[in-house]
């Protein structure tokens, strides 16, 4: 950190690196709009049409009828219409298959003597779309939150043979806290006892704590140690997303930051 630059700062230039910002800009300028004199410029426009009717007039034979032009602008329409809903209804199967919004629930949990879970849930009751587990013991990641700010990079390699496969569905990722390298993450599915502590903390929406082992209280890897709170979901591409813990009262940067690349 150098001199000069706030606490919270240096939490958002590794991100700047991948991912783009763009700035709104609005255009406060109105347009003029030119008043024209309505009578003179009806009344030379309608001796104009005048004499180009006289010109263009084509006498039409007794008898014979004249069939008016139909335009069938209802079908049209209806044509619009359906065309339309066509399209939001792809736009909304397409946005279901993502998995996760911009405002997701985010946990890590862990025994003691164990190793860290992270999970990203759309909502609380929904199952995690991204689970892994982490090779950094439990412990040293809370003496880690504990000294301050906290970023976790996850980093997975691009292979040709899996242009289709999600960044969310990378099954290896190379881990590194605070910039140190703490090995190598693994997906997992969310089996019955990583759902059995996601449904114990259902309830909560954001804090930190400690739940039982096992009915004594403790289990052969100690207490089971969580942090849970809502994180902003930032997409810089297909093969970066950010993912920002968010303070209650809006003070501040985030204490907890997650970055997942793809190179």
């Amino acid at each position: 950190m150098t001199k000069g630059q706030l606490p919270h700062d240096s939490s958002f230039s590794f991100s700047r690196r991948y991912f783009h910002w763009k700035k709104k800009v609005e255009d406060d300028e109105e347009d003029d709009h030119e008043i024209l004199n309505f009578n003179s410029s009806y009344s030379h426009f309608s001796e104009e049409l005048e004499k180009d009717e006289q010109e263009l007039r084509i006498p039409v034979p007794t008898g014979t009828a004249l069939i008016p032009a139909i335009i069938p602008r209802k079908k049209h329409s209806l044509m619009s219409v359906s065309k339309l809903r066509s399209a939001l209804t792809v736009f909304g199967k397409s946005r279901s298959r993502s998995g996760l919004g911009t405002r997701v629930m985010g946990t890590l949990f862990g025994y003691r003597r164990g190793h860290v879970h992270l999970a990203f849930q759309e909502e609380p009751k929904l199952s995690p779309a991204f689970l892994i587990e982490l090779a950094t013991p439990t412990s040293v990641l809370v003496r880690e939150m504990a000294s301050g700010l906290v970023r976790i990079a996850l980093e997975c390699e691009k292979k040709t043979e899996k242009k289709g496969l999600k960044m969310l569905e990378e099954p290896l990722w190379r881990t590194y806290c605070n910039g140190k390298k703490c090995g190598f993450a693994m997906k997992r599915d969310c089996g019955p006892g990583e759902w059995k502590v996601l449904k114990a903390l259902e309830p909560i929406s954001m804090g930190a704590g400690v739940l039982p082992g096992s009915e004594d209280g403790v289990g052969a890897e100690g207490e089971l140690m969580y942090m849970r709170a809502k994180f902003e979901r930032v997409a810089g591409s297909k093969d970066s997303e950010a993912f920002y813990m968010m303070n209650p009262d809006g003070s501040g940067g985030p204490e907890l930051s997650i970055y997942l690349l793809r190179v």
